[in-house]
């Protein structure tokens, strides 16, 4: 068994696309006279881009999902099959799908910063999996539990493939105690 979520890249696409037919733009009028300007003004409409492919690029760090026959990656966590309890699983498939202002508003409360007062053990809420303090804005996620009794917090872009991929690869006979 293996599952791995793949990122989108329509935003990332989308930023890259503005920023060059912006500069094409500026450089139709100005070049090659004014190279110098030109120049400066595409480094200087690079920040805007990279902090909007900042977005994308911590979703890949934090909440990329890879499933094998023995481990569940996410981000940068490292959860054996073993430890998760193939119940929660089966629990969390059973769930309605939410809405999407149901998403929204799921991922503005789930935080679980570094910090006294904003980890999610301080609000007795599950932990957030991966490294991340938050939840990306809209992005679905998945409570399942571990066989100590941790609740666990996963965000998913595809929320029925990730929790079959799960649910099959937990119900495998080995996996079981």
């Amino acid at each position: 068994m293996h599952y791995v979520e793949k990122p989108t890249k329509t935003w990332s696409v989308i930023c890259i696309a503005v920023y060059l037919v912006g500069i094409a733009y500026m450089g139709v009028g100005t070049l090659p006279k004014d190279l110098g300007i030109w120049l400066g003004m595409c480094a200087l409409f690079l920040l805007p881009l990279l902090i909007c492919l900042l977005v994308p690029l911590s979703k890949w760090i934090y909440h990329r999902i890879e499933l094998d026959a023995q481990t569940l990656r996410v981000g940068r966590e490292r959860i054996p099959l073993v430890a998760i309890d193939p119940r929660s699983v089966q629990a969390a498939a059973g769930e309605a799908l939410p809405g999407a202002a149901q998403r929204y508003a799921t991922s503005l409360n789930t935080v679980d910063a570094p910090l006294p007062g904003f980890r999610a053990a301080d609000h007795g809420n599950p932990r957030l999996v991966g490294g991340a303090w938050g939840l990306p804005m809209g992005m679905d996620s998945v409570v399942i539990g571990t066989r100590q009794g941790e609740r666990l917090t996963i965000a998913t872009r595809d929320r029925a493939a990730f929790l079959a991929a799960l649910s099959h690869a937990t119900a495998a006979p080995h996996h079981q105690l």
